[in-house]
């Protein structure tokens, strides 16, 4: 009897959710977690955050691009979010005459604000539950479901979007898009209604070394001492709408924008967050658990750290390189230290045992309750899991090491292809139409941020390490010729494809331009080299689509089993890019015996980490002069100090980045940037001792525009309490 009453103790301390867990969605928060959320200290009503027949804070979050989180901080359409996230655009305007990334950027009128093309801000306009209307379209078009996957196909779900608004609602409200889109592995749907803005400029950054402090080496690490944070406005027409840029737009003028608070907060406040998430798998099984450690974040850990040892050698020894791969680098590196702090915390908490504990629950329930389809959806994840090991195993090593890995594994070869044709059909006017396509192709593939030498050298290292651990016969076509015609030579067979193909260098086009043939093309071993790859990538997608169909119902019927046992209300849906809700304390946490972390770093740490030999520390002089000077204006630290960083209980990820941290009161007092590297295992299992949110303290960030930056005249619109 004790046993059984211990074991049950045990099942379910495993699945009591912590009052921090989760990323809910803001229309149910009154039905979910507002209650706790008062409780812990929220001063506001459900409708506050989210009214949808009137403003509320949601309407001052956007979506940032297609990855990140922004908030409006001004009646005039000014948007904060990440330096990170804003990174690219930093990049695209900088130049060794103006490098903005070394040397910040700030408009000083909205004359100097830098337009961007192709980038776009995202507001929810409202949120509502269709899972009945999409569960009646599906049997509605039962006839057109040949592999019977459309219940999580997005093409289809945004077609019954349209249909459910009309297309007259669309053509009636310029920039509004629909969305439908499934949760809980298409057991619920919900319909999101939104505005897109692609007027955006860039109105502020600070220098790297600032909004980059830290860089590889602090990365998802605490403390931390980064002022990682960007500026942009949102344009519009006359009449508010979103527009394509052009000189005569103006700043929108919002429904709602956060009032900044320069108060802070103090350990075990409240917070909360909003934002756009992206990726979690709260409802892994242990198989999968067990694929993403051994398989996949192995393959990323291995394949990444490959890669970006011979990019930074090639960044720190050419400016002009480091300008050209910043972005890049950046990209690359993230993910790696991610897919570390998930294999940590993998095994660290021993997840897999904890999902094995959620299965056995499950299994015990739907036995009790006759329900054997949750137990034949548990058998089929378990086969299936184990049967494509194989092929993810060898997905995985061509996506990272070759695919992502090399650039010129992805050159365009489809008007290549059309001008092979012409030519040997000999017909002059498809020649000269493909030909300036062709052409195009090379500038878009040999861009500014593309280096020969670099992609080269690159190359060589990671189809090395690729050779050395997929088995020979289950290698792409094309490596054939490096084993036969170069011997086992990467170096060489690396050498060839540049010395000898069109696309090697300018050169070498212009001499194809010159007198152009389709054998010429033909041969081509960069083309050759591409479309193998390509090959072998739809090789391998089209058998693990074998598994697919199986797989996606078995993982529906397995988490409507979870569903039905513990409530729909029991869980906030994995992240999936929707807007989401957060809340916790400000909080330390203990990492490891006898150490123990404070939840706020402030600019003594810059200067303590100030190293001049090392390009992720070094610090401004005009901000070590504000430091010896303590002029630190009125965003200083009861105490004097001045505030940088500090770090929450809240539940984020991948997403969060440029995310508004606000009090009790819904006002903003830092932007997420990052998570502390043990706390990374989240995405699969939430870890209260562990997982922090980490922000950039919002007086850090008014003290860099105002007193560094000299950009008052942004202090002056916000409102700022």
């Amino acid at each position: 009897m004790k046993k059984s009453f211990l074991s049950l103790i045990l099942i379910l301390t495993s699945f009591s959710l912590s009052a921090d867990e989760g990323m809910w969605m803001l229309h149910l928060l009154k039905r979910q977690k507002y209650p706790e959320m008062k409780r812990m200290g929220l001063k506001l009503e459900d409708y506050d955050i989210y009214n949808p027949d009137g403003a509320s804070i949601k309407d001052a979050v956007v979506q940032f691009g297609g990855g990140c989180t922004g908030e409006v901080v001004s009646s005039r359409g000014l948007v904060l979010t990440n330096h990170h996230c804003g990174y690219g655009q930093i990049q695209n305007h900088s130049t060794l005459e103006h490098n903005y990334l070394e040397n910040g950027f700030w408009a000083m009128t909205t004359a100097e604000e830098l337009p961007n093309p192709g980038l776009t801000v995202t507001f929810i306009d409202k949120v509502e539950e269709v899972t009945d209307y999409v569960k009646k379209c599906l049997q509605r078009d039962k006839s057109l479901d040949k592999e019977g996957v459309l219940f999580l196909s997005p093409a289809y779900l945004n077609s019954i979007a349209v249909e459910r608004v009309g297309a007259g609602f669309l053509r009636e409200n310029p920039g509004t898009d629909v969305e439908i889109k499934p949760f809980f592995d298409g057991n619920q749907y919900f319909l999101f209604i939104k505005k897109i803005y692609s007027d955006v400029r860039l109105v502020g950054a600070p220098p790297s070394s600032i909004g980059k402090f830290g860089a590889d080496t602090d990365n998802w690490m605490w403390p931390r001492h980064t002022g990682d944070f960007s500026l942009f406005r949102i344009y519009a027409d006359k009449n508010g709408n979103p527009t394509a840029y052009s000189p005569d737009n103006v700043p929108l003028k919002p429904k709602r924008w956060l009032t900044v608070s320069t108060r802070g907060a103090n350990e075990n406040d409240f917070v909360m967050i909003l934002g756009f998430p992206g990726t979690t798998h709260k409802f892994y099984t242990s198989w999968e658990v067990s694929e993403r450690r051994d398989i996949d974040n192995a393959v990323r850990i291995n394949m990444r750290r490959v890669r970006q040892e011979t990019l930074l050698n090639e960044m720190l020894a050419d400016p002009r390189v480091n300008i050209q791969y910043a972005s890049k680098y950046t990209g690359s590196t993230n993910a790696y230290k991610s897919a570390i702090g998930s294999n940590w915390a993998i095994d660290k908490r021993n997840f897999v045992m904890e999902k094995k504990r959620q299965q056995e629950r499950l299994a015990a329930w739907a036995r009790k309750k006759n329900k054997t389809q949750y137990l034949a959806a548990l058998d089929t994840i378990q086969r299936i899991v184990q049967q494509r090991g194989d092929l993810r195993f060898r997905d995985r090593m061509l996506n990272e090491g070759i695919v992502r890995g090399i650039e010129f594994a992805n050159v365009p070869v489809r008007n290549a292809d059309s001008l092979i044709r012409a030519l040997q059909n000999k017909n002059e006017k498809q020649i000269g139409e493909l030909t300036s396509l062709f052409v195009s192709d090379y500038r878009s593939f040999a861009n500014k941020n593309y280096n020969t030498s670099v992609d080269r050298k690159v190359a060589k290292a990671m189809i090395a390490e690729y050779v050395r651990l997929v088995p020979r016969e289950k290698q792409p076509a094309i490596f054939s010729d490096l084993h036969t015609v170069f011997a086992g030579d990467v170096n060489s067979f690396v050498d060839n494809i540049f010395e000898n193909s069109v696309f090697g260098n300018e050169a070498n086009l212009e001499r194809f331009l010159s007198s152009p043939s389709a054998e010429a093309l033909i041969q081509d071993p960069m083309f050759a080299f591409a479309r193998s790859v390509k090959e072998e990538e739809i090789s391998l997608r089209d058998q693990q689509d074998a598994f697919t169909r199986s797989y996606l119902i078995a993982r529906r019927s397995y988490l409507k089993g979870v569903l039905e046992m513990d409530g729909s209300a029991a869980y906030a849906p994995d992240a999936n890019l929707t807007l989401r809700l957060a809340y916790g304390q400000v909080k330390g946490y203990a990492p490891r015996d006898a150490v123990c972390y404070r939840p706020q770093t402030t600019l003594e740490g810059v200067m303590e980490k100030e190293d001049p030999r090392n390009w992720e520390f070094v610090v401004p002089e005009k901000l070590k002069k504000l430091y010896d000077n303590r002029d630190y204006g009125n965003y200083a630290l009861p105490g004097g100090k001045m505030p940088v960083a500090f770090m929450a209980s809240t539940h984020t990820t991948g997403g969060n980045s440029g995310s508004p941290v606000m009090n009790a009161r819904g006002e903003l007092i830092g932007i997420n940037f990052d998570r502390n590297w043990e706390g990374v295992g989240g995405d699969i299992q939430y870890l209260p001792d562990y997982q922090r949110s980490i922000a950039v303290d919002i007086r850090y960030v008014l003290f860099i525009i105002d007193k560094f930056a000299g950009a008052t005249h942004l202090i002056e619109e916000m409102d700022i309490r």
